[in-house]
């Protein structure tokens, strides 16, 4: 958990430029003098160590987790320069691109790039994105990131994303694999009986109370051609707007290299230059563990009402009613059969790396065998989802409220209130894409989750929508009925149903 010294920031560009020799490693032309650079100038990150996180997590855990929250969050907002190695050799001299460029294959250029790239590099930081209405929320349309999925080049390959909050992913990574655990158990168990009673089963796949289709079992196989709303594997991905990422982790590191040029250990490994920006081991694996313990420990969205009720906002009484009312129209119009209000968990408790297989790498992209890396899933770093959130802890008539934690129900479980229900969904020709980025149809994307949807506009997975009512009237394929419903409904109620919508929002305590 330190902060790299100049020498040590260019440890990387002394392998490239003296450490091999100049004849056995070329030196990228487009660097603007960046050993000079490093004599008057010093890295910006603080790094993690994951020994050092290891070590403290052996006899201090919750002092652990703190101290990874902690440098996730100063990574978060750290602007990071050249002698880090932000951005990569995107052609012309440039450092970064708000287009993909596919068109760049000569020697160390973008599409040259391992891994491939299908995106930026296009920020200095994550907070250059995630900053609506505060730090870890959304992203105006400005900051939409531009993807070009089969790096074609071409204008029609090329789709558009807005950017997410990352407030409470970790809960919902824990309702996806909670899920995960249910969905097999059912398969495992009718492939069980259809051995032991030498016939072919029929099982539903529920979790949660959300269907995922059928699926059937004979004893030497499984039948997945009636499963829905989820990949044949039935590991629920609930990240990204295509669902087709299962860990926060997974999506740290991709983000780090594609959107920032940040390029992880874990990711193209040690002393590897993936991008030719003559810096290696710019992330570590500490860095990588550190971020997703920041961003799952991130506090829930609340409610206008509910911070109304704390005395933290301003709330009429008229207003108030017409939220309310809001909320049995948004039931009424059937928006719940998909975003549904609330999940519940068993177990709260957030693990990096996972208890579950499907959540963590068996080996690391670049190769590694975790354990040979600090990343033991016997010991993990841990917190509670329902109590640990060092963010938005505030004081209400002498008692500590922890406003950012999940709430718990009558038995017991941590509610995750998050309108959603982490399935894939065909919604239909009008927002269908011209190419099928993931395999899962160009028409379908996972359910966005609505908590926090009243602080972070525009809406859709391209910002196209400016207002709510044009998110609603978008929707079509399995969400017509909806739509079409909303579209019958009394003005009034259409106001009361945006405005419950409205109500779901992002609160930092100040």
């Amino acid at each position: 958990m330190k902060r790299r010294a100049a020498g040590a920031g260019l440890g990387g560009i002394a392998l490239i430029l003296t450490g091999l020799g100049a004849a056995a490693v070329a030196v990228p032309r487009w660097l603007p003098g960046l050993e000079l650079v490093g004599k008057i100038h010093e890295p910006v990150a603080v790094h993690a160590d994951q020994a050092e996180l290891d070590a403290r997590n052996a006899t201090d855990p919750a002092g652990a987790f703190r101290a990874a929250f902690d440098l996730g969050s100063d990574l978060f907002e750290t602007h990071f320069n050249a002698l880090d190695g932000v951005g990569a050799n995107v052609g012309d001299g440039s450092r970064f691109t708000r287009v993909p460029r596919a068109d760049l294959d000569g020697y160390g250029q973008w599409k040259t790039h391992f891994p491939p790239r299908t995106t930026g590099p296009n920020a200095e930081s994550c907070v250059d994105c995630h900053n609506q209405p505060t730090n870890d929320g959304a992203g105006r349309v400005v900051a939409n990131v531009v993807r070009d999925p089969f790096q074609r080049g071409e204008l029609r390959s090329f789709i558009t994303r807005n950017t997410p909050h990352t407030f409470a992913p970790g809960a919902v990574q824990r309702l996806a694999e909670e899920m995960t655990q249910r969905l097999h158990a059912i398969a495992e168990h009718a492939q069980a009986t259809a051995c032991s009673r030498g016939r072919p089963q029929r099982a539903p796949l529920v979790a949660k109370g959300v269907s995922f289709g059928v699926i059937r079992a004979r004893c030497d196989r499984l039948d997945t051609s009636q499963v829905v709303g989820v990949d044949s594997d039935l590991v629920v991905k609930p990240f990204q707007w295509k669902g087709s990422v299962a860990s926060l982790r997974t999506f740290t590191r991709d983000a780090f290299h594609r959107e920032l040029g940040m390029q992880p250990v874990e990711l193209v490994g040690a002393g590897v230059d993936g991008d030719f920006d003559g810096v290696v081991d710019e992330i570590s694996v500490g860095d990588v563990t550190a971020m997703t313990v920041y961003l799952a420990a991130q506090p829930r969205p609340t409610t206008k009402l509910e911070l109304a009720a704390l005395g933290l906002q301003e709330l009429d009484a008229s207003e108030a009613a017409r939220i309310r009312t809001g909320e049995q129209v948004f039931e009424r119009a059937q928006c719940s059969d998909c975003h549904r209000p609330a999940l519940t968990l068993r177990d709260p408790i957030f693990r990096e790396p996972s208890v579950d297989e499907h959540y963590r790498d068996a080996v690391l992209p670049a190769g590694q065998a975790p354990g040979a890396v600090g990343l033991d899933a016997a010991r993990p770093l841990r917190f509670d989802l329902s109590a640990d959130q060092p963010d938005n802890r505030i004081e209400v008539n002498g008692a500590t409220i922890r406003l950012g934690a999940l709430e718990k129900d009558e038995r017991g479980r941590a509610l995750v209130r998050l309108y959603g229900d982490l399935k894939r969904h065909d919604m239909g020709p009008g927002l269908a894409e011209r190419v099928d980025e993931v395999g899962t149809g160009a028409s379908v994307f996972l359910t966005e989750n609505l908590w926090g949807v009243g602080s972070t506009p525009p809406y859709l997975h391209d910002g196209r929508a400016t207002t709510l009512t044009e998110a609603i009237l978008a929707h079509g394929g399995e969400a017509e009925t909806s739509r079409r419903a909303f579209e019958s409904l009394p003005l009034d109620e259409q106001r009361a149903l945006v405005a419950f919508l409205g109500n779901l929002v992002l609160f930092v305590a100040e």
